[in-house]
């Protein structure tokens, strides 16, 4: 028993060593890590980062203080005062994030980016809409009186200006190269809470919510998805990255309750700036249209046209008269790209169209038959025309609001008519509030008989120079006869 006991001693005491030299050999070998960690240059420039403040140095990739420093000093708040009444409850507030009675009858806020040194600044449609006063407060409490330049409600954007010089702005970057993943910061004023920055990715782009409202039906929706948190106050505010740079203008959130739920949307930044572009030159947006209706692609129309991979856009129709129409587009045809860019969404297809003017060429390649084609389209804009159209100087067919063709021949022997003026798309103008619809023929006009489209405009030129009023005659596509009356406004 007693040799028993020395030999259970022995081995506890050889464990004890065993147990000290491997607790000695994991120590070195920690050390060496550890120094070996401390030596390295990126976890070094982490340590100094949090612990040195007075060489504050961020690690690449890490730069939300640059971003938040150059931007907050270019993001205001706006107030939006209205006159009592002039503003009903909307039903969209909620995908704006804001909750019901948010925009009420008196003030609603929001926020707008500094663009400028002299003053222009960009927010959202939504956020002045109704004003009778526009109030701009800067990051420094200055604050101002805006003029409103331009608004375009189909992309949900305005242009503000400020009577001031010297001021800081946010410099545009290319929505184009930025990458889903990638850090973005949202600055704005939600729930009045000035300046604030908040950090997310992107988390998506060219997403369509169907949240905008627009009675020609020309709405784009190809926003930017990120989850930095955005709330009510935080529309019309920046969405940049971490250069600084403008990417996007913060416009709407996904929620059930009003508020943050993970989900935000900012319009791109290169939209936004031909829509600036446009309503500082002409007071107005200036819409190039392929014409053409279109629908996203899926796997079975993709295995029906014996496609490898499910791309592009599908061309479910072309319009009568359009600029696709006239290069030879087809309904079926694929839109795999416009320009140098693919496009595989239907909203990606709008965003891209839509950086054009009308009288712009622009290359959409299309897949026909197994086979890649490039066209080379001159887009139109909604009334049909090629010509850019200052707002002070609409012309007829802007006026009427309808795009006007010539009618088939097909058409001309069925309805036994020798010519006429067919209403192929109606917008908002002096036909739609007449009660006008759509494929109307306009066989006459204050007993002048009219053949032709020009011939058209040509006499509707003559009674607005001369004041006088407007009595159609024509007939619909069915064989009814119908007659509409409007005055010059």
């Amino acid at each position: 028993m007693e040799k028993n006991f020395r030999n259970a001693l022995l081995i506890g005491l050889l464990a004890s060593v065993m147990g000290g030299v491997i607790s000695l050999f994991g120590y070195r070998m920690l050390s060496e890590n550890q120094s070996s960690q401390y030596n390295d240059p990126a976890y070094t420039r982490l340590v100094n980062m949090m612990s040195d403040t007075t060489q504050f140095k961020v690690p690449d990739g890490l730069n939300f203080v640059y971003a938040a420093q150059i931007v907050n000093p270019a993001v205001v708040h706006i107030i939006n005062k209205m006159e009592a009444g002039t503003q009903e409850e909307d039903p969209m507030n909620q995908f704006f994030g804001l909750p019901p009675g948010a925009m009420g009858p008196q003030v609603s806020s929001g926020s707008g980016v500094i663009i400028s040194t002299d003053g222009y600044i960009v927010t959202n449609n939504h956020v002045i809409e109704g004003a009778s006063t526009i109030e701009v407060t800067l990051n420094d409490k200055r604050s101002y009186v805006a003029k409103v330049i331009g608004t375009d409600p189909s992309t949900d954007l305005s242009l503000l200006k400020i009577e001031e010089t010297n001021l800081p702005f946010v410099k545009f970057g290319n929505s184009d190269k930025v990458l889903v993943g990638e850090w973005v910061l949202a600055v704005g004023n939600p729930f009045n809470l000035t300046s604030t920055v908040t950090a997310g990715i992107v988390s998506a782009k060219a997403r369509n919510i169907n949240i905008l409202r627009d009675r020609d039906n020309l709405a784009i929706e190809s926003f930017i998805q990120t989850d930095a948190a955005v709330n009510p106050g935080n529309s019309g505010g920046a969405l940049v990255n971490l250069r600084g740079e403008l990417i996007g203008i913060n416009t709407a959130i996904a929620t059930p309750n009003g508020t943050f739920a993970g989900y935000s949307f900012a319009v791109p930044s290169l939209l936004v700036k031909k829509v600036i572009d446009d309503l500082l030159k002409f007071g107005q947006v200036q819409r190039g249209l392929l014409g053409v209706s279109i629908r996203d692609m899926n796997a079975e129309l993709a295995k029906e046209k014996n496609m490898l991979q499910v791309k592009g856009v599908l061309v479910a129709g072309v319009n009568a008269g359009s600029a696709a129409e006239a290069v030879g587009m087809k309904e079926g045809d694929v839109i795999l790209k416009i320009g140098e860019g693919d496009v595989n969404s239907a909203s990606e297809l709008q965003e891209q169209v839509a950086r054009y003017r009308p009288g712009d060429k622009i290359a959409v390649t299309i897949l026909r038959d197994g086979k890649t084609i490039i066209l080379n389209p001159t887009l139109k804009n909604k009334v049909g025309d090629m010509a850019l159209q200052p707002k002070d100087q609409a012309s007829i067919k802007t006026m009427l609001g309808a795009d006007l063709q010539p009618v088939s021949s097909a058409e001309l022997s069925k309805l036994k008519i020798s010519g006429g003026a067919k209403v192929v798309r109606l917008f908002d103008g002096a036909l739609r509030d007449a009660g006008v619809r759509e494929g109307f023929i306009i066989t006459s006009i204050t007993n002048h008989k009219v053949s032709s489209p020009e011939e058209a405009v040509s006499l509707l030129e003559e009674l607005k120079s001369s004041k006088e009023g407007v009595l159609l005659e024509g007939i619909y596509p069915d064989g009814k006869r119908q007659y509409y009356g409007f005055g010059w406004q």
